[in-house]
């Protein structure tokens, strides 16, 4: 005789189906609570696009796509370029990881596996009180204390040594200024080293210890553990401090503006002034007179904005596919 279904069963036994208890009213009000606080941000983050894509019209129609090649910023004729702010923001960003990157990774190497315990609280918090100082800070400090002793000390140095060099030359040319690009990535790098201390530090501690004490056993040293076993392991940590630290260095805006010395033209020079998308808009803003010139500046934010969007996707996707070969 075959089986007969659950539902067979209960009629026959005239029996009713078992109902499933509803959710209960917490977790139904948090669930709608964290799911509009989800669609608010993706709402707030649509309507700052619009709202710049609305800003930069006039200046889309008057420009097209010349308002990016052109470094040409002139208010009086009213022809504007974002070439010039575009440059120096990429440039000073990855000038600024290049110098915090193999810094941050050393401290977080050395905290994490090196220092002693009553060594690594103290330097741990030392940094991270680097994150809590204001921007304006870093910049007047840039401008009165480490402007003068680059002009007065590095520049000099640098401008002689590099002049007997080929390529090198073109990068470290002109009269030693103080304030510009390389000042500013400089500052920069100073702003971002916290976000990529703390989080390596923390990706680091993550490594299972069992891990480290099989590569010990077989006999490797500290630099092969960290090379071949807490690097790999925290690749993907490390990836995403790196890409925040970018994102912090992209928008970065007063500190910038005290050092980089505001000049509207792409240098070859690390040493001369420049400028940034950020210190344009923070230099200018309060100053627009008329629609074209104001739509301009909120067109550098448009692009800024994207720029910004194009690097944190990136990264999203370059972790993405880490963990995909990962499995």
């Amino acid at each position: 005789m075959a089986e007969m279904s659950l539902s067979q069963t209960l009629t026959a036994t005239g029996e009713t189906r078992p109902r499933v208890s509803a959710r209960p009213i917490g977790d139904r009000v948090m669930h709608a609570l964290t799911f509009g606080s989800a669609i608010l941000v993706l709402l707030v983050l649509g309507g700052v696009f619009v709202s710049l894509i609305h800003g930069s019209l006039p200046a889309i129609r008057a420009f097209g796509l010349g308002f990016i090649t052109s470094q040409s910023w002139n208010p009086v004729t009213e022809i504007f370029g974002a070439a010039a702010p575009i440059y120096g923001t990429l440039l000073t960003s990855a000038i600024a990881l290049f110098i915090a990157v193999p810094v941050g990774l050393g401290i977080s190497v050395f905290l994490t596996e090196l220092s002693p315990a009553w060594l690594a609280r103290p330097i741990a918090i030392a940094i991270e009180l680097l994150a809590g100082i204001p921007s304006i800070i870093y910049g007047i400090w840039g401008l009165f204390v480490l402007a003068p002793f680059l002009q007065q000390t590095f520049q000099p140095w640098i401008i002689d040594k590099a002049s007997y060099v080929p390529g090198l030359a073109q990068l470290f040319a002109g009269p030693p200024y103080g304030i510009g690009v390389f000042t500013a990535a400089i500052i920069l790098s100073i702003m971002i080293l916290p976000f990529i201390s703390s989080v390596t530090r923390d990706v680091f501690e993550t490594v299972p210890p069992m891990l480290k004490e099989a590569a010990y056993g077989l006999g490797s040293t500290k630099w092969e553990v960290v090379k071949n076993v807490v690097i790999p392991h925290t690749r993907a940590g490390v990836i995403g401090a790196i890409m925040l630290a970018l994102g912090r260095a992209l928008g970065e805006t007063m500190a910038v503006t005290f050092v980089i010395g505001n000049a509207h033209k792409i240098a070859t020079s690390l040493l001369a002034p420049g400028t940034t998308i950020s210190a344009t808009i923070a230099n200018e803003f309060t100053e627009a007179t008329g629609d074209l010139y104001t739509s301009s500046l909120i067109a550098l934010g448009l692009i800024l904005f994207v720029v910004t969007f194009i690097v944190l996707a990136a990264a999203r996707l370059m972790l993405h596919r880490m963990e995909q070969r990962g499995k």
